[in-house]
């Protein structure tokens, strides 16, 4: 392509690039054209508050060269944007990330921007514990949007809460957000919380092994949960109450797995929450819901874990 092309000519080459090479976009953009404006973009040093009259203007060589770089680099690999460029941005922050943790994309960040509400009074939040933290992006945004509150966020892996602990201080809540290892609330101390929210893993294994190779950059562990997908959200219903103060309550995300949860508990009256920005299969539950259907959570919970037990008995 020529030298001499603009910005916006470059961000327009790019998209065709990705057009042709078959790559999937659901980690942060939708589209190729928005993955090429975000690598050009980084490559550029140019923010997204910037006019866009800016795109109009011929970049330095040595810059666009960058770029056309990360582009080729994106097609060749299959290496999602935000692994790239070192930085995802989630409920309007931005965050440090690399392939020992999932790219932010949840849809519960508009749930945080907008406090929770109408579901929690936001004046009484003074605790919040996120399962599952990844990058750190879901307790670090609680954080930020309850300046008031203390946050705990858990993880299993060791490398995730190392990135998580960056963007703890790069966000300077180092006071506020407590990052713990934990298996969900094995290892965790006891305590209750305001809200407990989480974006467990929840993809049957099935589908995670058929999943785009941009997937499998990603870290195994934040995405497959056996092979229903519900290994996890299983485990966190039945827990969550010794968690939870009265009056509090419980978010989670299952993504497109919803269905399976409700096969799995048709007595339970999830609330399965709308965004205006896209996503799906978020539940919340309250205090009073979890106490009330403790004895199906504490059920399903054991005939699951009879069921592991008993095949692995007929594999031996």
């Amino acid at each position: 392509m020529s030298e001499t092309q603009t910005i916006r000519q470059l961000i327009e080459w790019g998209a065709r690039q990705f057009e042709g090479g078959g790559l999937a976009f659901r980690h942060g953009t939708d589209n190729a054209l928005d993955e090429s404006a975000a690598l050009v973009l980084h490559a550029l040093h140019i923010g997204y508050d910037q006019p866009d009259s800016i795109l109009d203007t011929v970049p330095p060589e040595a810059e666009a060269a960058h770029a056309r770089a990360l582009i080729a680099q994106r097609i060749e690999t299959r290496k999602p944007a935000a692994y790239l460029t070192g930085e995802a941005w989630f409920a309007g922050l931005p965050f440090t990330v690399d392939e020992r943790v999932l790219v932010p994309r949840s849809p519960i960040a508009e749930l945080i921007e907008a406090h929770f509400s109408p579901w929690i009074n936001t004046d009484r939040v003074e605790s919040i514990l996120d399962l599952c933290t990844g990058s750190g992006c879901i307790g670090i945004a609680c954080a930020v949007m309850f300046p008031a509150a203390s946050v705990t966020a858990t993880d299993l892996s060791p490398g995730a809460l190392a990135v998580a602990a960056g963007n703890v201080r790069r966000h300077g809540l180092g006071e506020r957000v407590h990052l713990c290892r934990a298996d969900l609330f094995d290892g965790l101390a006891p305590a209750r919380y305001d809200i407990i929210v989480s974006n467990p893993p929840y993809v049957p294994q099935a589908e995670y092994d058929a999943l785009a190779a941009e997937f499998h950059h990603e870290p195994g562990i934040g995405l497959a949960a056996g092979d229903d997908g519900l290994d996890l959200v299983v485990r966190i219903l039945r827990d969550a109450l010794e968690y939870l103060k009265p009056g509090g309550i419980l978010v989670v995300e299952v993504g497109h797995t919803w269905e399976i949860l409700n096969q799995c508990y048709p007595s339970v009256p999830f609330l399965w929450l709308d965004f205006e920005f896209g996503g799906e299969g978020v539940f919340l539950l309250d205090y009073a819901q979890l106490v009330e259907y403790r004895a199906v959570f504490e059920r399903v919970a054991a005939q699951r874990s009879g069921a592991v037990v008993a095949q692995r008995e007929k594999d031996v």
